[in-house]
C-alpha cells in the first residue's frame, strides 16, 4: 500500500544516556537483537521514556516486525500525542502492516493510517515526508476506500511550496501512475532543473526505462554523468545498453569502468555488472568473453537466479 514511506532512524551519537550510544553502535552493525535487550532493560526503569520507546520501535521496523513496532510507536503517540514525527512513524508502520498483510486487515488499518499521517502533517506544517506518504497513500489505495487523485496533488501542491524539487517529483510520480505521461515527464524534467541530484536524474531515467525509451534514458544517465561523476550512473547506463541491446561498446565501456572504479557506497552489487556485461558480449556473439564473465557472476553467488538463466542462453549460442 504505502512503497515509499522512509523511517527517520537517528545515529544517536550524542546523547548523554551511555544505553543509547550502544544502541546506535548496535543499529549500525545490525545487532537487532542486543539493541532490543538494551532498550527493554532500560524501559523496564523508564516505561515512559520517548526516545527509548522510539528506538525500539525503530529497531522492530528495521526488522519488519510490524506488529511490534506498532505497539511501541502508538505508546509514544500517547506520551507525546503533539509530535508530528511520532504521528509519521505510527502511520508508515501501520501502512507497512497493511501492506504486508491480507486485503481484510488491510481495509481495517485504512482509516488509521490516514488519521496518523494528517495528523503528522497538521502539526508540523513543513513535515516533508510525511507529505510524501500521504501523496502514495491516496495513490496506492483504491478509490472505493479513499484513495485520490485529487487528494494526492493536494499534498503535492504542499510539497512544491516546501520543497520545489519534492514537488515536482510528487507530481511527476502521480501523473506517471494515472498514465498522465507528458506531465509526468514534463515534471520530472521541471524537478531535474530545479535540482539536478542524483535522485533527481534516477527519476527520470526510469520513467524513461518504464516507457521503453532507452536512448532517452541514456541520454540522461550521460547528462547526469557530466555533471555529477558517479560511479553508479556507469553500471545504469551498461545495464540498459544490455537490456536492449543498444550501444554496446558504450556499455561495455561504462560497466569496465564501474568494476574498476567499485566500492560498496556504488550500492550495486558487482555480481549485477559482470551479468550485464555477459549479455552485452551475448549481443555480440562472444561466447568466450559471455562465459567468462557469467561465470564471474555465478562465483559471488552460485544461486544467483537471473545470472544461471542468463548462463543457459550463452551456452546454447
Amino acid at each position: 500500500m504505502i512503497k515509499q514511506i522512509i523511517f527517520i532512524f537517528f545515529p544517536l551519537i550524542s546523547f548523554a544516556q551511555p544505553s543509547y550510544s550502544e544502541v546506535g553502535i548496535l543499529l549500525q552493525k545490525k545487532e537487532y537483537t542486543k539493541a532490543e535487550v538494551t532498550l527493554s532493560s532500560y524501559l523496564n526503569n523508564s516505561p515512559n521514556d520517548a526516545r527509548a520507546l522510539e528506538l525500539l520501535g525503530d529497531t522492530y521496523a528495521l526488522q519488519e516486525n510490524w506488529d511490534e513496532a506498532i505497539e511501541m510507536f502508538e505508546q509514544l503517540v500517547e506520551v507525546d500525542p503533539l509530535s508530528a514525527n511520532y504521528h509519521y512513524k505510527y502511520g508508515g508502520v501501520l501502512g507497512m502492516k497493511a501492506m504486508n498483510s491480507n486485503k481484510i486487515i488491510a481495509f481495517f488499518l485504512v482509516d488509521d493510517i490516514e488519521e496518523e499521517l494528517k495528523l503528522a502533517a497538521k502539526l508540523d506544517p513543513n513535515h516533508i515526508e510525511a507529505r510524501w506518504a500521504l501523496i502514495d497513500f491516496f495513490i496506492q489505495i483504491p478509490n472505493l476506500i479513499g484513495g485520490s487523485k485529487t487528494e494526492a496533488l493536494k499534498y503535492a501542491e504542499e510539497l512544491e511550496v516546501l520543497s520545489p524539487v519534492d514537488g515536482y517529483l510528487s507530481k511527476g510520480y502521480i501523473y506517471e501512475y494515472n498514465d498522465e505521461l507528458d506531465l509526468a515527464e514534463q515534471y520530472y524534467r521541471m524537478a531535474l532543473e530545479v535540482g539536478g541530484s542524483i535522485t533527481c536524474f534516477q527519476k527520470l531515467t526510469s520513467f524513461y526505462e518504464n516507457q521503453d525509451r532507452p536512448l532517452e534514458a541514456i541520454l540522461t544517465i550521460e547528462e547526469a554523468n557530466k555533471n555529477l561523476d558517479r560511479n553508479s550512473l556507469n553500471y545504469q547506463l551498461g545495464k540498459i545498453c544490455a537490456n536492449y541491446n543498444l550501444e554496446l561498446e558504450k556499455g561495455e565501456m561504462c560497466l569496465m569502468k564501474f568494476i574498476d572504479n567499485y566500492s560498496v557506497k556504488d550500492g550495486v552489487p558487482l555480481k549485477w555488472a559482470y551479468l550485464k556485461l555477459a549479455q552485452i558480449y551475448k549481443h555480440k556473439n562472444d561466447k568466450n568473453n559471455a562465459l567468462k564473465w557469467i561465470n564471474k557472476s555465478l562465483a559471488s553467488q552460485s544461486n544467483f537466479k537471473p545470472a544461471l538463466e542468463e548462463k543457459e542462453l550463452i551456452l546454447e549460442m
